[in-house]
This record gives C-alpha cells, sequence and structure tokens, in this order.
C-alpha cells in the first residue's frame, strides 16, 4: 500500500473541508447531485469519447496503481540476469532453456528465447527496443486517460456554473428558487477544478512514475542480455545494471 497517495489524497479533502469550515460555512453545501452528474458524469463521456474503449478500460484498471503499484523488481532481475550470464559462461547459452519455462513474464521469455536462438547483440537490441517502445506507448496511452479528464473536468465545471446561472435567471421573480441555482453554479466549478487538480491529474502522474518504473526494468532485461550475448563478464554486467537502482 502506497501510503503517500492515502495521505495526499486525505490532505487535499481536509484542504477543501476543512477550509469551508473554517469560513463557517457548512460541508454539506458541497453535496449537490445536480453539478456531480454535470462534471462526473460528462467528464466521463468525454473521456469515453477520447479514447478507444480498451484503452479507456486500461486506464481505469492502472487507477489501482496508485494505492497498491507493482512491487519494484529492479533489485531481483539484477540478480536474475546475473545468474543467466553465469549460467551462460558455465554451460552455454543452450542451458538458458531451463529459465524460459520458469519464467511468467512475457518479455522475458520472448527475450531469453531470442538469445538461445543465436541473435547477436545488435539484433538483440533492435528487436527489444522495438518491444519496449511498444509497451511504454500502450501504457502511457492508458495514463493519458486520466490526463484527458483532468483536462475535461474544469471546462464541464464551467458548464455546469452557466447551467446553474441560467436557472437562477429562470427563477429571478421567485427568489426562493435562486439559492439552489447558485449553489449549482458554484459547486459545479468546485467540482471541476478541485477534480481535476486534485485527484484526476495527479493520478495521471502517479501512473507515469510506475509506467517509467516498469519500462526501466525492461530495460534492464535488455541491456543484461545484450552484454550476455556480448559475452560480458558477469561482474562488469551486474556493475552495469545497478546504474538502474
Amino acid at each position: 500500500m502506497d501510503r503517500g497517495s492515502l495521505i495526499g489524497l486525505g490532505l487535499a479533502g481536509v484542504a477543501i473541508l476543512g477550509g469551508q469550515a473554517m469560513e463557517g460555512g457548512q460541508i454539506s453545501l458541497f453535496l449537490q447531485p445536480a453539478a456531480f452528474v454535470i462534471v462526473v458524469i460528462g467528464t466521463l463521456g468525454a473521456v469515453l469519447l477520447h479514447h478507444p474503449l480498451p484503452v479507456f478500460m486500461r486506464g481505469m484498471r492502472m487507477a489501482k496503481w496508485v494505492f497498491r503499484p507493482p512491487e519494484a523488481e529492479a533489485g531481483s532481475l539484477i540478480r536474475r540476469v546475473v545468474q543467466w550470464s553465469h549460467t551462460v559462461r558455465q554451460e552455454g547459452v543452450l542451458a538458458l532453456e531451463k529459465y524460459v519455462n520458469l519464467t511468467q513474464d512475457p518479455f522475458q521469455k520472448s527475450s531469453l528465447q531470442l538469445l538461445i536462438d543465436g541473435a547477436d547483440a545488435a539484433k538483440l537490441r533492435d528487436t527489444l527496443d522495438v518491444q519496449i517502445v511498444n509497451f511504454e506507448t500502450s501504457e502511457r496511452q492508458a495514463a493519458r486517460v486520466w490526463e484527458a479528464a483532468g483536462g475535461y473536468a474544469p471546462t464541464l465545471g464551467i458548464l455546469g456554473a452557466v447551467i446553474g446561472l441560467i436557472h437562477v435567471m429562470e427563477n429571478l421573480a421567485d427568489p426562493g428558487k435562486l439559492g439552489a441555482g447558485i449553489a449549482v453554479a458554484f459547486v459545479a466549478t468546485i467540482y471541476g477544478v478541485g477534480l481535476a487538480n486534485l485527484v484526476f491529474l495527479p493520478i495521471a502522474n502517479k501512473i507515469k512514475f510506475t509506467i517509467a518504473r516498469r519500462v526501466a526494468e525492461r530495460e534492464i532485461i535488455c541491456d543484461g542480455l545484450i552484454g550476455i550475448a556480448q559475452g560480458d563478464n558477469p561482474r562488469i554486467i551486474e556493475a552495469r545494471l545497478k546504474g538502474y537502482l
């Protein structure tokens, strides 16, 4: 569990609700269903229109990384690559076949298989670079779902404010209905700006941070296998890979 994310979300909520209470306002004023529908549902619709459905769904699933990010594997990957290099040095490259069956990661499987099949360092680099770039592109497309939400939410907040003001103008002759329209107008703006800057954009950046780490882990595999293909000493490979930590 990423406690930093929990603390950050809690502080954001305290800042808004606490500030409202300190000003003498009622927190219940933020509970405006009309404003919620306009901003949240409207933003959801805009983001769905912006992205293909599979990309949108992957972006939604990535949100759990904010609180439960994938376990960092850089250290264990370096030890694994060094073990592979010792195996190749002692038993030959075909001895890596046993490791192909032990790993569940598709990238590691395909990378090891390329080395076993006799790919030299240059071809290995070219092939793995393409896979890494495609992986990063796909992951970042999903992360942009939350960036798009952060861009649309303030605009939907303004739209909610305009709708609320239209409601106010329609009821100028009935002062009793003016308060509800004004509340929707201002609360919609708060929803839009607040969600964008305190939720959606921070989620997008946290996901991108995790993606960068996952890409670096693939670079460790790539760099290590290239070193093995070049016949580098396992100690040299280990020293170079520790630069990723």
